[in-house]
């Protein structure tokens, strides 16, 4: 029987640049589906609040005023989601790849928690100075959601990389 330490130091090795991006656009497709469904089946709120809170950040905060659906206001909603999902996968797999830190599923998802714990610190605690209609979303349920959507990037990059040259 071998034993297989892996050592997570620094290693010259690009990411898989496609396999991130999807990766981050999966969690984020995810993370919609647990906001949707926290919203509308624990919490009791309307499901466009938070999708006009995102469209606020570019179409001003005149959107957060009126409670109609509105097919812009989605679609801004989602183009500035799948962005940001898109460069955090990036972000995120920039990290992995170089510290290996893709070496087996439970680093992966260990590392994805921790990731999502920064992204949500992030938002909810230092973007909240620019977007000040996102302090009521803090808490644990936020929070859940976050470390869902990077524990997903992390795990969706390690299946997809795995199948690549660099395994």
């Amino acid at each position: 029987m071998e034993l297989h330490m892996h050592s997570h130091h620094y290693m010259r090795r690009l990411p898989d640049w496609t396999a991130a991006a999807v990766s981050g656009l999966a969690a984020g497709a995810l993370l919609i589906v647990v906001e949707m469904f926290w919203s509308t089946m624990v919490a009791g709120v309307h499901p466009w609040g938070t999708t006009r809170m995102v469209a606020a950040i570019v179409l001003g905060r005149d959107v957060l005023q009126n409670s109609f659906f509105s097919v812009s206001t989605v679609a801004a909603a989602l183009i500035i989601h799948f962005v940001l999902g898109a460069i955090l996968g990036c972000v995120l797999c920039a990290i992995i790849a170089p510290f290996q830190l893709d070496s087996s599923v439970g680093m992966s998802l260990l590392v994805g928690a921790v990731f999502g714990l920064v992204v949500y610190m992030f938002n909810f605690y230092v973007m909240t100075s620019a977007f000040p209609w996102f302090v009521d979303q803090r808490g644990w349920h936020t929070l859940v959601g976050h470390l869902i959507f990077g524990m997903a990037i992390a795990i969706c990059y390690w299946k997809l990389e795995s199948r690549g040259v660099s395994r």
